[in-house]
C-alpha cells in the first residue's frame, strides 16, 4: 500500500479550508498550479472526485469530505507525535494518558492531577487528559490508547481492571420557582410527566435514564439535548426543562444559580 502524500493532503485540507485555490496557495506560499497539480494526482490516485469547482471557489463533495476528515485526525496525530517528541527532548521521563467522562472532569478530576504535578518527584510526568463518554473511555482503555479511565461504574468493563475512584449521586436539578422545587426527594417516575434537557445520547446518564424510564413503560421527554453541563444549565434557566445530572456537578452551578436539587430515591 502506497502512503499518501502528506503535503498533497495538507494543501488539500488548505483549499477546503479558504474555500479557494488561490487564497490557499498564497497562505502556503507556493504557485496555485501547483496547488491544482497536487490536488488533481489526489483526486487521480483515489479515483474519485474530492472538490467541487465553482466560479468563485471551491467545496469538497461528500468524497471529499471523508478525506477532510481523515486529514485532519492524520494532522493531529503528526502533531502529537511531534509534540511528545520534544517534550522528551526537553527531559519528560514519562507520558500518562487519561481519557475521562465530562461529569469526572467537571468533578475532582483535574484538581486530582494538579496535585499529583505538585510532587516534585513528578516533575518529569507528563498527564494527557481527553473526554469521552463513558463508553469511549472503555474503548480507549482497552484498545491501549489511554493508560487510565475514568467513567461511570454503569458501563460493562469487566475484562479492565477497574476500582472505585470517587461516589457521588444523581440529582434532579429544577428552578427555585418550578412545581417540584419543594420536594425534598423524588422517585425518578415523579419527574418523568416533565420535559427534560439531556446530555447525547449516548452518555452514561442519558442512558441510564432512558433505561429507568422504560422499566416503567415509559419515555424520557427529551426536549433538548445538549452538548455540555453549561447549555444544560441555561436550558433550566429558561424554564424550558428539568435534568438529571451529578450532584457535584450540578452544585457549583446551584449555588451560582436559583437552582434546586433534589436527591432521587
Amino acid at each position: 500500500m502506497r502512503v499518501p502524500d502528506l503535503k498533497s493532503l495538507q494543501l488539500f485540507a488548505a483549499v477546503c479550508d479558504a474555500g479557494n485555490i488561490k487564497r490557499a496557495a498564497q497562505q502556503a506560499h507556493i504557485e496555485p498550479s501547483a496547488v491544482s497539480k497536487r490536488l488533481s494526482g489526489l483526486e487521480e490516485r483515489y479515483g474519485v472526485k474530492l472538490l467541487n469547482r465553482h466560479r468563485h471557489g471551491v467545496s469538497p463533495t461528500t468524497a471529499g469530505e471523508a478525506v477532510l476528515e481523515h486529514t485532519r485526525s492524520l494532522m493531529h496525530v503528526l502533531q502529537r507525535i511531534e509534540a511528545d517528541v520534544q517534550a522528551f527532548a526537553a527531559g519528560v521521563q514519562g507520558k500518562v494518558r487519561i481519557v475521562a467522562s465530562a461529569s469526572a472532569i467537571a468533578e475532582s478530576l483535574l484538581d486530582d492531577i494538579a496535585e499529583f504535578m505538585r510532587n516534585p518527584a513528578h516533575q518529569a510526568i507528563q498527564v494527557e487528559v481527553e473526554e469521552a463518554d463513558s463508553q469511549g473511555v472503555v474503548r480507549a482503555v482497552r484498545d491501549g490508547s489511554a493508560a487510565l479511565g475514568v467513567c461511570w461504574d454503569q458501563v460493562q468493563a469487566r475484562d479492565l481492571h477497574h476500582i472505585p475512584y470517587r461516589q457521588d449521586e444523581l440529582v434532579v436539578a429544577v428552578p427555585v420557582e418550578h412545581p417540584l422545587a419543594d420536594r425534598q426527594s423524588l422517585a425518578l417516575i415523579e419527574a418523568l410527566p416533565y420535559p427534560f434537557v439531556g446530555l447525547p445520547p449516548s452518555s452514561a446518564v442519558t442512558r441510564r435514564l432512558d433505561r429507568e424510564a422504560a422499566e416503567h413503560d415509559t419515555m424520557m421527554r427529551w426536549r433538548v439535548l445538549v452538548s455540555n453541563f453549561d447549555a444544560a444549565v441555561r436550558v433550566i434557566l429558561a424554564g424550558l426543562a428539568i435534568t438529571v445530572l451529578p450532584r457535584e456537578v450540578m452544585g457549583v452551578f446551584a449555588d451560582a444559580h436559583r437552582l434546586r436539587l433534589i436527591p432521587l430515591t
